[in-house]
């Protein structure tokens, strides 16, 4: 990572949502790891939340967390699957005020260097609304720490060059 003496760190505000029928706080091993990540790289996290895979359930929780002033980021994990109770492109991609078109294309990239063509069962999205940025990865401890650790580290990240997300989020400071 490729960091300047001169440019600002700036942690951000971070609230993750773990999408799942099944998972409680005990048992979401997904939501742990990004929690642990985010204030590792010393981001703060806001909220850690689980919600079942209802598409206006999950939608219920983000509208409140885009209008929200105090987050930039969130992120979820699960219900990015094909079962018939996978719903997380459907309740996330319509509160996009911009899709970021190749971070799906990104994360099956480096998924399948590690799962083959299993990452093709993966509907990784994300996007920015109310300048507030939401990547949504899939429900696996492994798959949130390939997107974190080769993706959204680097993008929430205001040392980061060429470039970052940090610009396109609300207010930081």
């Amino acid at each position: 990572m490729a960091t300047s003496s001169d440019t600002k760190i700036y942690p951000l505000c971070i609230a993750v949502l773990t999408i799942s029928d099944t998972r409680d706080h005990e048992t979401d091993s997904s939501g742990a790891f990004l929690a642990k990540a985010l204030t590792d790289q010393g981001h703060h996290l806001h909220d850690l939340r689980i919600v079942r895979d209802d598409v206006y359930q999950i939608r219920a929780v983000l509208s409140d967390w885009i209008a929200n002033p105090n987050i930039q980021a969130i992120i979820t994990n699960g219900g990015t699957g094909f079962s018939s109770r996978d719903s997380t492109p459907e309740a996330v991609s319509p509160l996009f005020d911009k899709n970021i078109e190749g971070f799906g294309e990104l994360f099956r990239q480096f998924s399948f260097k590690e799962i083959g063509s299993s990452t093709l069962q993966s509907r990784s999205v994300a996007g920015i609304a109310n300048n507030t940025i939401i990547f949504s990865l899939p429900g696996s401890t492994a798959a949130c720490a390939t997107g974190w650790n080769h993706i959204i580290s680097e993008q929430l990240d205001s040392t980061f060059q060429p470039c970052n997300f940090i610009a396109h989020l609300r207010d930081k400071g």
